[in-house]
Parts: C-alpha cells; sequence; structure tokens
C-alpha cells in the first residue's frame, strides 16, 4: 500500500540541497562543490535529492520529462532560460516565486522567476517525474 506523500517534502529536499550547495561558485563545465556550472548542478541536485538520473547538458536536460505552462509551475520542475550568448540555462523551481539555479555571476542562489532579468529570458519549463514519485523519491531515501 502507497504511503501518501506531501508535496511539500519536495520543496524541503530543494531547500537542503540549496543549503548543501549555496556559495559554490560557477565554473564552466565545472562538476563539484569546487565550482558547478548550471546543467551539472541540476544533475547532482536530483540524484541526490530524489535519486532521479537526468543527463549531463542543458540542451538534453530540455528534452527530459513533460512541458509544463510557467503558471503551472511546482517545486521540482526544470526551469529553462535563453539568455544573451552562447549557452542556455536551467534552474529547478522551488515555489512561491523562487528557483535554485548556478548563477555566473553569483554561484549557487535561489533567484526569482519574476527578477526582471530572468523574466526576460524565461524560455520553458519540463517536469522531468510527476511530483508523487519525486516525493515518494525523497521519503523512502528519508526511511535508509
Amino acid at each position: 500500500m502507497p504511503t501518501q506523500v506531501s508535496p511539500a517534502i519536495i520543496r524541503d529536499a530543494l531547500l537542503d540541497e540549496h543549503e548543501r550547495w549555496m556559495g559554490t561558485p560557477y565554473t564552466l563545465g565545472g562538476t563539484s562543490r569546487r565550482g558547478v556550472d548550471c546543467s551539472s548542478l541540476m544533475q547532482h541536485v536530483f540524484t541526490e535529492a530524489f535519486s532521479v538520473d537526468l543527463p549531463r547538458t542543458t540542451e538534453e536536460q530540455v528534452q527530459e520529462g513533460d512541458w509544463v505552462s510557467r503558471t503551472d509551475l511546482k517545486a521540482g520542475d526544470l526551469v529553462f532560460f535563453q539568455p544573451p550568448g552562447p549557452y542556455n540555462h536551467v534552474g529547478v523551481y522551488v515555489g512561491d516565486g523562487y528557483f535554485l539555479h548556478a548563477s555566473s555571476s553569483k554561484g549557487v542562489k535561489l533567484s526569482r522567476l519574476d527578477n526582471v532579468y530572468w523574466g526576460r529570458y524565461y524560455w520553458q519549463a519540463r517536469r522531468p517525474m510527476e511530483r508523487t514519485q519525486l516525493a515518494l523519491r525523497v521519503a523512502l531515501s528519508n526511511e535508509g
């Protein structure tokens, strides 16, 4: 019999990841706490918080899961941006208008989606896994 799991557990897991990664500098191609880029951060967050394997690059991650409208964002949805320059950007929505990402200027941080910069370059959102499955994965890893 499946356990009922609150979706709030997803937000809590993401905020725990923010605490763990906060202050890590941005490094293009970086994959560790010494320096990380946006898509590598998403890989680590989804592996550590949800035991979900995401592909390495933003271009591959934008093909994961199902498209989600900006008005239907939920914690755990990947949010994608197309800022000026050669690279797209990815973060994960944590709720209440905030997303977790590796900012090229400030490192790992929470930013507001309605910030003028991020609002201008918002591209799309994807739900890599249904929220009930994400929440269940967090609950199961917490039991272990």
